[in-house]
């Protein structure tokens, strides 16, 4: 086609051709190209034969001696400026010839068939009539114009139709079409990716920090605290339309959130009691911006990398934690020898309460049972007293003897 294209430019607009707004049957047509005069001859040079006779050249008549004579001129006639109306009818004819059809063979820019015409009106266009092969040539470019409108979007991704750069639609994974440049165009935005922007650090390394990173708690204390924020695109539209900077506006929001938590919380608490929790609060603080600028941002993690004192007190800051720690340390010693020694006298002091409950029984019962004994003792008394103290001494003696292992007797007594 591109080849195509410049012959036929070539042909149309090859003004160098000699014939150029002569026509094919008037004079000079065949004029050769050796038969132009060469540079510094005066006269006039005779044409070949079998060519027409030429005009003679024109020379100025003698100024009487008051001007410099003239050189005449000696210029062929086909190198006269061309005719407009010859040079027009052979354009026709040339372009005719290309795509098969007829032009115009008549007529030229005054409406009459020469140069003197005088019959004519206006400026009359010509009317070029043309062939199948144009027409199939502009088939073919129409064909290849739409072509252009389709396009593929990816799994994960979305694509915005834009009309003259306003919304139209959203369309989703798969093959798509829409109106060619310059009706219509598409965005395509990746929805599936995950983004992170890291607040409190400065671009030179995860090492070296900014003043972002230094905020203010609520017991008048600076932390230097360093977090990580990761975002997707929720809505393509709004995320198109309404974002210029997405990374800086995540920024500006995560560090106004951060501050805000961080200025109503205890030193304590950021630095080491309660960091997950702070994140999960900054999550949703960070997201309800997001919905309200209408940025089509979803946050998806925050996480707090590094919090720590500034490093001009970190010293002191280490003291202060390692006297707390050791005081905690001797804290848990001392509730350590309490949970040994404590339960250890609950159980002395349990024992010996049932050992004196146990004695105390026991003489009871002793007690109740001697009495008892007593009682019936008096009764067989009272009924034979001679017998019951003969029976009770004999009692008495036989518990002594049990217990001694020599008797004494007194061989005078009965």
């Amino acid at each position: 086609m591109r080849r195509f294209g410049g012959s036929v430019l070539r042909r149309l607009f090859s003004l160098g051709d000699p014939r150029w707004g002569q026509s094919g049957s008037g004079q000079g047509s065949g004029q050769p190209s050796g038969s132009q005069p060469s540079s510094g001859q005066g006269s006039e040079q005779k044409p070949s034969s079998g060519e027409p006779d030429r005009d003679p050249p024109r020379q100025d008549p003698p100024d009487n001696g008051s001007r410099e004579p003239r050189r005449p001129d000696s210029r062929p006639r086909s190198e006269e400026p061309p005719d407009l109306d010859e040079v027009w009818r052979d354009f026709n004819r040339r372009l005719s010839g290309m795509f098969g059809g007829k032009g115009r063979q008549g007529g030229g820019f005054g409406g009459g068939g020469g140069r003197s015409g005088g019959g004519g009106g206006g400026f009359k266009a010509p009317t070029v009539k043309t062939g199948p092969a144009f027409g199939f040539v502009a088939l073919g470019g129409v064909l290849v114009w739409l072509a252009t409108g389709f396009y593929i979007v990816q799994e994960g991704q979305s694509s915005i139709v834009l009309r003259f750069g306003e919304f139209r639609t959203t369309t989703n994974a798969g093959f798509n079409w829409r109106l060619p440049y310059p009706f219509e165009s598409h965005e395509i935005v990746n929805l599936s990716q995950i983004r992170q922007i890291t607040v409190g650090v400065r671009g030179g390394g995860a090492t070296s920090r900014s003043r972002d990173s230094l905020m203010l708690t609520k017991d008048e204390n600076m932390v230097d605290l360093q977090f990580a924020v990761q975002y997707r695109i929720g809505n393509p539209k709004d995320y198109l339309f309404n974002n210029v900077a997405t990374d800086d506006i995540v920024a500006q929001a995560a560090e106004t959130v951060m501050r805000e938590i961080v200025g109503r919380s205890m030193s304590d608490t950021v630095l080491y009691e309660n960091k997950e929790g702070i994140a999960r609060e900054a999550l949703s603080a960070i997201q309800a911006i997001a919905d309200r600028y209408g940025s089509g941002l979803s946050i998806v993690d925050v996480t707090i990398q590094n919090a720590q004192p500034p490093e001009e007190v970190q010293a002191a800051f280490s003291d202060a934690i390692k006297a707390g720690q050791d005081a905690e340390r001797l804290k848990n010693e001392g509730q350590a020898y309490a949970n040994d020694v404590i339960p250890r006298a609950r159980g002395s002091a349990e024992r010996l309460i049932q050992e004196a409950e146990a004695y105390r029984e026991r003489v009871i019962a002793t007690a109740t049972g001697d009495a008892d004994r007593f009682k019936k003792i008096v009764v067989e008394y009272n009924k034979a007293p001679a017998v019951t103290r003969e029976r009770m001494y004999l009692e008495a003696m036989q518990q002594v003897f049990t217990n001694v292992s020599k008797v004494m007797v007194d061989s005078r007594s009965n």
